[in-house]
């Protein structure tokens, strides 16, 4: 199947914020709102936007409606999630992938959220935004999060993320380039999918991966698992993202347990890339033609998004 991109997203345009996962601050989406609209968007809540039980943004069914609502209404050019959490791997069999088929759009959001976006990949090779939740929090994602973000929903250029040395995972390097469709998102939702019909085929393709409050162990327990089940075969390269809040009293950082597991696959490997959950997070596509040039530290992916005219 080809990789299927939906029209950018232009001022006017109606987008659908949606909490297929856990529960969002009222006050964050407020401020996500704020500057959708800014941005000249015209941003309207799911109708469970707001929904809570337990640790879901409401039940399994109304959760689906709004993701099945907001694929099915030609009105909507944009859906939105607002924050992760846990919850999107219930519902995704419940997609009308008809629905999304027939209409490509927008699909932004990450974390918990990359269990939508693999479930997208594969029923309909729709490419998608791996960027911050609406649910938006100024301390983490400062302007240049949102002017990352805005670029990759309305814009059509190529989106470029450099090596930042102060990241932690910044000493994660194999020296190489690779080419490749960028695939992947959070490592633990990765890892979930294995066994599911939605873990995609990594055969040549550029890995992301990024996590947040998982111990330097897990991290190797979940790059082991993937090593052992073969997904990791005949991948090209892998772009490392931030592994957030992952310390734990072992005294063992998380970049060497990175560096350990994923310098053995004979492939060029960045980290240092500010992509995931720590501050300043930046915005790339997912399923989309990618670069990654180890060697000068920057990964270059095609846009996830198109300009419509044909």
């Amino acid at each position: 199947m080809q990789v299927v991109l939906p029209t950018a997203l232009r001022a006017g345009d109606t987008v659908m914020l949606v909490s297929p996962s856990g529960p969002a601050r009222p006050e964050r989406v407020a401020r996500g709102i704020e500057l959708l609209t800014g941005w000249g968007l015209r941003p309207v809540l799911g109708s469970n936007a707001h929904a809570r039980q337990g640790y879901f943004a409401g039940a399994d069914a109304l959760r689906a409606a709004d993701l099945n609502t907001a694929f099915a209404d030609p009105e909507v050019r944009g859906v939105l999630c607002t924050r992760g959490g846990y919850g999107a791997q219930r519902i995704v069999d419940a997609i009308d992938m008809d629905a999304v088929r027939r209409d490509p759009k927008v699909v932004a959001g990450f974390s918990d959220i990359t269990a939508l976006q693999l479930a997208l990949w594969r029923c309909a090779r729709l490419a998608t935004v791996h960027g911050p939740g609406v649910a938006w929090l100024d301390k983490r994602t400062p302007p240049v999060s949102a002017e990352s973000l805005r670029a990759a929903l309305m814009g059509t250029d190529p989106v470029v993320v450099k090596r930042v040395e102060t990241e932690e995972t910044a000493p994660v390097v194999v020296p190489g380039t690779a080419n490749g469709p960028l695939i992947g998102g959070n490592l633990s939702l990765l890892v979930s999918t294995v066994g599911t019909p939605d873990f995609p085929d990594l055969r040549g393709a550029i890995l992301l991966v990024e996590d947040v409050s998982e111990a330097p162990y897990k991290v190797d327990r979940m790059l082991t698992h993937l090593r052992r089940a073969g997904a990791l075969d005949g991948v090209a390269g892998v772009a490392v993202g931030q592994f957030t809040d992952c310390a734990d009293g072992w005294d063992v950082p998380v970049a060497e347990v990175l560096a350990e597991r994923l310098g053995g696959l004979g492939v060029p490997v960045l980290g240092g890339l500010p992509i995931g959950h720590g501050t300043g997070q930046l915005t790339v596509p997912v399923g989309t033609p990618a670069t990654l040039d180890a060697d000068a530290g920057v990964l270059t992916v095609s846009p996830a998004v198109s300009s419509g005219v044909t």
